[in-house]
């Protein structure tokens, strides 16, 4: 099978960039070194290509009710120009994706998911549409080709990113420039004549901004923001940092901590399913493990011992027997330790629990800690 590319692949062989496949596409792991792209975020600022993520186009009289009904999150908090982390779930309460909402309009909304899940995620919205469990004019739109994206992520973004997207929003959230944003805001700007979206989320732990442009604009974007960012000392990024930095503070990926077997109750993102907004899919079983409890609840662990990395699938031994497995393990650049995430039955979730990860046929000792891993001091 070809992998796909994205419309900044070329761009990334300039730059030197180590491409590996990725969810089905071709996409730079790092450029000069993991740990140094890592600590230029937490420092200072990097720059990712998150073109391989989807974008769906949601709108329509009924596209809100629509929505409510799909996902778990609350769709009707969002005021124009805001955006929410949600999840969309099966009947079983297991997750179809995580994606992020973002309000346009009246009855227009912005989704945008992850890159490997984008034949699902469209499948699934066609199937809920087509079940006629909410009635009226709703309009969907896989417009994933269509659009490119970059997340310019860490402290000193905000020293340049007026630069990067000059004036103010034309639409969603209005401002005069780009830093008045708040977090989970977004607003349209216009770019070389072409209107591209910037929004203020993130997915390391810093602050940081999304942009996502039409694909025949994004390589423009990505050339402006490197070449004003010199004042922040940005450098570009990889899937290796992006990786590093979202497990030390504990954001899941799809394939990894979350999964169609797997509900938000167990993943620990409970926060986003809102029980009481009415029915919408899976909430009769996300209702029933919140009320009752779960079998495993996900787990953020340190290591303390030396040791080589932990990597997903390796057991996890608690009391001398093997009780769960890591779904995300790696070496902390921040911290300089092995860390990662797993699941295991509630009575080992506990902070400060003692446990064992099984790396290469050996036992390394660990502990079960608070989320995030790492904290900025």
């Amino acid at each position: 099978m070809s992998l796909k590319r994205t419309p900044l692949f070329a761009a990334h062989q300039r730059l030197g960039g180590k491409l590996i496949e990725f969810g089905g596409w071709e996409m730079p792991v790092q450029y000069s070194s993991i740990v140094d792209e890592h600590l230029a975020v937490r420092r200072a600022a990097g720059i990712f290509d998150i073109s391989h993520m989807g974008e769906i186009c949601v709108n329509g009289p009924s596209a809100e009710a629509f929505l409510n009904h799909t996902l778990t999150n609350d769709i009707r908090k969002l005021a124009t120009g805001q955006g929410q982390y949600t999840l969309m779930c099966n009947e079983r309460g297991g997750v179809v994706d995580d994606l992020y909402a973002y309000r346009l309009g009246d009855d227009e909304y912005l989704l945008i998911i992850n890159a490997s899940r984008i034949d699902a995620d469209w499948d699934w919205l066609q199937e809920q549409y087509e079940s006629g469990a909410v009635g009226g004019e709703i309009r969907i739109k896989n417009a994933s080709d269509e659009f490119g994206a970059v997340a310019i992520q860490g402290p000193r973004v905000v020293e340049f990113i007026n630069n990067v997207v000059p004036g103010g929003s034309i639409g969603g959230t209005f401002v005069s420039k780009a830093t008045e944003l708040k977090k989970n805001e977004l607003g349209a700007f216009v770019f070389d004549a072409a209107t591209i979206y910037v929004a203020r989320t993130g997915y390391t732990g810093e602050d940081g901004f999304e942009i996502i442009a039409p694909a025949e604009n994004i390589e423009a974007v990505w050339t402006r923001a490197l070449a004003v960012g010199h004042q922040g000392c940005l450098q570009p990024a990889g899937l290796g940092a992006r990786d590093t930095l979202r497990t030390e503070v504990c954001y899941p990926l799809y394939g990894h901590e979350l999964d169609e077997n797997t509900t938000p109750i167990e993943a620990g993102v409970g926060f986003f399913v809102s029980l009481d907004k009415g029915d919408f899919v899976g909430r009769n079983v996300l209702a029933e493990q919140k009320a009752n409890g779960t079998k495993k609840k996900l787990v953020a662990f340190k290591m303390t011992e030396r040791s080589a990395p932990p990597r997903p699938h390796y057991p996890i031994w608690a009391n001398g027997s093997a009780v769960g497995e890591v779904v995300s393990g790696t070496q902390s650049p921040s911290l300089n330790l092995g860390i990662g995430m797993g699941y295991v039955p509630p009575e080992f979730a506990k902070a400060g629990t003692k446990i064992e990860i099984e790396i290469r046929g050996k036992r390394a000792a660990a502990e079960v800690v608070a989320k995030p891993i790492y904290r900025k001091a």
